[in-house]
């Protein structure tokens, strides 16, 4: 069945010697997991997690579901989201995107603090209004649905029956009714699925729960089995909106967890997905994946993919059998799309010279910025970083500016100008997984000369300790020093030059895996990011980065 599958895909992409369109998986590379998507009009809009990253809910938007832009983040003032003390993983999980006439909502769970929330904007751009808070709503991964006699409903992971577990990671969802005037919930709390798809197979951690209605049924699709290996999308049906609710036969209607882990270039832990309906009838699944590159590890964290969704004896159908999901689909929307340019996947290629008035979107700050401790106009074409005293390893806001690694194979390089006056002040490229897991190239100062530095963190300490790994002295002339990290899957490589593309190699075959997910833990990807620490004390001194790039060279690409 695969090999017919994947014939067929072929003599469609390229049909009596006309190449079609065709898109890549993922349609968002790196971190950007859980994504949800809805259409108004012509228009698509997805909404991803983001953890303890600031600005938080990125958003995204197309006209065509290939070529997408960033045009936001919902969550961009830090009267919104206050992030202090949130670990790497946690903060803003799952968000749920949906629109009713002429408001966009958005529904979310903030962990740690305060819980389920939702925010409201006419214009997907923003303003987005301040978290409006659901404390009836205990659980996580909550989902709005609007039916079509003006009611709605609040859908939610939550705890089991009676908080009694019949067996580990026993979960169930459940449903409120939602005034939408007033922002709140109404009614009893309702149970649609106790455990799973079927609880005498254990069925663990079902969750990401979003209502649909077609031809008469509402039909409820979750994910099951837990966000690793075992990740699956499954569906409900029912007459009813609050039940009850019969597992399909054929569940899971999404999973890789059945092929074999050593297959060439695979994509795991599938599941969490959200569907959409084109205006011409067509349906579509959006939903996370990961590319591991050796036993299951992975850096870029997981990813948004896409799928073609058919609807069969009346229940939606993703994959069959055996089948993989594939890097490349013929384009769901071919008049519309003239050209694939989507600057969030495949080997893109992102430059940043720092000579615009504000940050790209596509830059994060490592938890809520409450003090502006950057500029883009005191040097122009230049971004000016203070050095703080706080550190990535701990949970504040440190002077850290983060761009997602997207790439197996590829690489970033910054160009900057720093003088350090002590040993404990040290600016450059960090390539970052988490508090504890984490490789910084950095210049700083030893003996009164300059010198370039490779840094690994001790991944069972949490007080920020660091391993010097490699360190080189620096001539004095010149000001501008070049720092690049080159990935290859499993190794990294680290250079400087001190003359514009004269690398200079400081270390190669540096462990990868130790900035895995599998090694680290989390729930988020690797962040390459400008980071200057006075680690731990007050200084005046600043770093001036004029310049970043990053690019991929995965063959799955080429």
């Amino acid at each position: 069945m695969k090999k017919l599958f994947t014939a067929i895909l072929l003599l469609t992409i390229s049909l009596n010697g006309i190449s079609q369109l065709t898109y890549n998986n993922p349609i968002l590379s790196g971190f950007y997991p859980d994504p949800s998507i809805c259409r108004v009009g012509n228009d698509y809009y997805i909404v991803n997690s983001s953890f303890a990253y600031f600005p938080g809910l990125p958003i995204f938007h197309s006209t065509d579901l290939v070529n997408w832009k960033q045009i936001g983040h919902a969550m961009d003032r830090p009267a919104q989201l206050d992030l202090e003390g949130a670990g790497v993983s946690r903060g803003l999980f799952a968000p749920t995107i949906r629109y009713n006439k002429g408001v966009f909502y958005i529904i979310c769970t903030l962990v740690d603090k305060g819980g389920n929330f939702v925010i409201t904007a006419t214009d997907p751009k923003g303003p987005w209004s301040n978290p409006v808070w659901l404390k009836e709503v205990n659980g996580i991964d909550p989902s709005l649905y609007f039916d079509d006699n003006d009611k709605a409903y609040v859908l939610f992971n939550s705890i089991p029956p009676n908080n009694i577990s019949m067996h580990d990671g026993h979960r169930t969802i459940r449903m409120f009714e939602f005034d939408i005037k007033n922002l709140k919930v109404t009614g009893e709390e309702k149970l649609l699925i106790n455990g799973g798809t079927d609880m005498a197979k254990k069925p663990v951690w079902i969750e990401g729960p979003h209502i649909f209605k077609k031809d008469g049924w509402y039909y409820l699709i979750c994910a099951e089995g837990g966000t690793g290996y075992n990740h699956s999308e499954v569906v409900f049906r029912s007459k009813a909106v609050d039940g009850p609710y019969i597992s399909y036969e054929k569940n899971p209607i999404l999973t890789q967890r059945q092929l074999d882990p050593a297959r060439k270039d695979p994509v795991t832990t599938t599941g969490h997905a959200d569907l959409v309906e084109t205006a011409s009838g067509s349906w579509y699944a959006v939903f996370l994946g990961c590319r591991p590159y050796e036993d299951g590890h992975y850096n870029i964290g997981r990813e948004t993919f896409m799928l073609p969704v058919d609807w069969k004896d009346g229940w939606p159908h993703m994959l069959e059998g055996n089948e993989a999901v594939q890097y490349q689909y013929p384009v769901p929307l071919p008049a519309l799309t003239k050209k694939v340019n989507n600057n969030f996947n495949g080997n893109f290629f992102f430059k940043d010279d720092f000579n615009t008035a504000q940050l790209n979107y596509r830059w994060e700050f490592l938890r809520t910025a409450k003090e502006k401790w950057y500029s883009l106009s005191e040097k122009k074409g230049t971004l000016t970083i203070n050095l703080l005293p706080q550190t990535c390893s701990g949970k504040e806001n440190p002077a850290f500016l983060g761009f997602r690694q997207a790439h197996l194979n590829g690489y970033a390089a910054i160009s900057m100008n720093f003088k350090a006056n002590t040993t404990n002040e040290k600016a450059g490229l960090l390539l970052f997984q988490n508090e504890t897991h984490f490789y910084f190239l950095c210049q700083s100062v030893v003996d009164g000369a300059p010198v370039v530095q490779l840094y690994r963190s001790v991944a069972a300490d949490k007080n920020g300790k660091s391993e010097l790994l490699r360190s080189q002295t620096l001539a004095k002339t010149g000001k501008t020093l070049e720092l690049k990290i080159e990935t290859n899957r499993n190794v990294l490589a680290f250079y400087y030059a001190t003359q514009k593309g004269k690398w200079n190699l400081l270390k190669d075959a540096v462990d990868a895996k130790f900035l895995s997910t599998q090694t680290a833990g989390g729930f988020v990807g690797s962040m390459y990011a400008l980071y200057a620490t006075s680690t731990g004390e007050q200084t005046a001194n600043k770093v001036y980065f004029d310049h970043f790039e990053t690019k991929g060279t995965d063959p799955i690409y080429h």
